[in-house]
C-alpha cells in the first residue's frame, strides 16, 4: 500500500445514522513522516489543507485565512467530521517503531488466508490503543481486517479493506471502511479513484506556505 511517496486521488464519505456528507481529495505523500491533503470538493469545503510533518498537524482554513496548528489536547478529535481523528493521521505512520509485533495465529478473512499479528505498544510509545490486532493476507501482503483496541480491551473501531485492484503496476485494496463499534450506524468509507507510487516530490513541499499555494 505504500512507497517512498506518492501521490492519491480518493472520496471519502462520512456515513451517520440521519445524514451522509461527502469529499472528494487529493494526497501527497513522502513516507513515513510528510503528508498534505488538499479537499477539492464540495465547494464550502474546497481548498483545506491539512499537512502533517511527524507529529505535528496543521490546517489551512481559506474561508478565515488562517492556518492553525492542532494542539496536543485535540488531536484525537475527528479529522473533518469523519471516524479518523488527527492522531490517526500522525500514528500510522509510527506503527512500526511504537509497536512490537507477534505472529498469533492464521485465519481465513474475507476469502484470504491471512497471519493474524498482534501489534503490543511499547512502554515509551505515547499512544491511545491498548493493543491493535492487523490481519495481513499471505499472498497480497495486504490488511483486509485491523481492530483497535481500549484499555479495557474492547474493539473501538475496525479498518476494513477489499475491492482489489491493480493501480500503478500494484494490486491494492481501493476500497476501505472505518467502522467504530461504539457508534451504530456510523462508518467512514474511502474510495482510492488514483494512485501514484514513488513521484518526484521532497520535504520542501510539505511546507505551511506550500499549504495556501496547493491546487
Amino acid at each position: 500500500m505504500r512507497a517512498k511517496s506518492s501521490y492519491t486521488e480518493l472520496t471519502m464519505k462520512i456515513i451517520k445514522p440521519d445524514w451522509t456528507r461527502e469529499m472528494s481529495m487529493k494526497v501527497w505523500a513522502l513516507e513515513p513522516d510528510y503528508a498534505l491533503i488538499y479537499i477539492t470538493s464540495p465547494a464550502r469545503d474546497k481548498g483545506t489543507v491539512t499537512l502533517k510533518r511527524k507529529n505535528e498537524v496543521w490546517n489551512w482554513l481559506p474561508s478565515a485565512q488562517k492556518v492553525i496548528k492542532i494542539p496536543p489536547s485535540m488531536m484525537l478529535q475527528s479529522w473533518m467530521g469523519s471516524d479518523f481523528t488527527n492522531d490517526d493521521l500522525v500514528r500510522e505512520s509510527s506503527v512500526i517503531k511504537d509497536y512490537t509485533h507477534k505472529i498469533i495465529g492464521e485465519e481465513k478473512i474475507e476469502g484470504y488466508d491471512c497471519y493474524k499479528i498482534q501489534l503490543t505498544p511499547k512502554p515509551e510509545a505515547g499512544v491511545v490503543w491498548s493493543k491493535i490486532i492487523t490481519w495481513i493476507a499471505k499472498d497480497l501482503y495486504l490488511q483486509p481486517l485491523v481492530e483497535y483496541y481500549d484499555e479495557e480491551n474492547k474493539v473501538v473501531k475496525k479498518f476494513v479493506g477489499s475491492d482489489l485492484k491493480t493501480m500503478d503496476g500494484r494490486k491494492i485494496f481501493t476500497h476501505w471502511e472505518m467502522v467504530p463499534t461504539d457508534k451504530p450506524g456510523n462508518k467512514t468509507v474511502m474510495d482510492y479513484t488514483k494512485i501514484q507510487f514513488n513521484i518526484k516530490i521532497d520535504e520542501s513541499f510539505f511546507s505551511e506556505q506550500n499549504m495556501k499555494k496547493i491546487r
